[in-house]
């Protein structure tokens, strides 16, 4: 069935396009599922919109009027520094500046890689998980210490010492020894991939048989596991559903 969904021509083929477009569907369809599900929790006064303080006490409220229970330093530091983080991105996603989320908004909060206009945010978040010494700039130690903690002191593994070249051959562009910003964000959200686009191109060449650049459905049914461990399938999610759900 899915496959006959994803064959937009009705040819009888699928072609990497074909599948392209079917992972970005369900990649959008899942995001939005998801706000769908947690929307009531914090629409509280069910106005069909989220301020940033109903969602402010739905995931902080036990916290703010408990805080001696929270005796775990880890604990506090952890909330005391989510908040603000949380409060930051909740702005930015609200882009008419009422404080109050709508269902676009909201989901542009929940998931800011999404959006054009949280990119910034995604960026500045992912430097001050990694920039330990909080200079502005992640060098080659953070850039490791974010894989690999190195307990045991003893001498690093392969795929370490190949992600120092990574850093060095690819990630730090201007070659200064550490990542700005701007690397960062060439880093995490490249311009030129498309997960979609690979992942569709993938498929094809692991499953096409005769090599004829597009896929029949035998092809595709010979090489299921492929597939239930693809995005294609909501990694095999959508083998459960009603056919008119996809």
């Amino acid at each position: 069935k899915i496959v006959d969904r994803i064959d937009e021509n009705k040819d009888g083929y699928l072609t990497t396009e074909e599948l392209k477009n079917w992972i970005k569907r369900v990649q959008k369809r899942y995001i939005y599922e998801n706000v769908a599900k947690v929307w009531k929790d914090y629409d509280t006064n069910k106005d069909n919109k989220i301020t940033w303080e109903e969602y402010k006490q739905a995931t902080y409220g036990y916290y703010l009027e408990n805080p001696e229970e929270f005796q775990d330093a880890t604990d506090r530091h952890s909330f005391k520094k989510m908040l603000p983080r949380d409060e930051r991105r909740f702005k930015t996603a609200d882009l008419d500046g009422d404080s109050a989320a709508t269902r676009e908004e909201f989901t542009a909060f929940l998931h800011p890689e999404e959006f054009e206009h949280m990119k910034n945010i995604v960026v500045l978040e992912t430097l001050e998980d990694i920039d330990k010494n909080e200079d502005g700039f992640v060098d080659q130690d953070e850039y490791i210490a974010d894989m690999f903690a190195n307990e045991e002191g003893g001498p690093e593994p392969d795929w370490v010492t190949t992600e120092r070249e990574q850093f060095s051959d690819f990630r730090d562009l201007n070659k200064d020894g550490k990542m700005d910003k701007e690397e960062i964000q060439h880093w995490i959200l490249p311009q030129d991939y498309d997960h979609a686009l690979a992942e569709a191109r993938h498929l094809v060449y692991e499953s096409d048989v005769d090599k004829d650049q597009k896929l029949t459905k035998e092809e595709v049914l010979d090489n299921w596991n492929m597939f239930v461990g693809s995005q294609a399938t909501n990694y095999g999610e959508d083998l459960t559903r009603n056919h008119d759900e996809l």
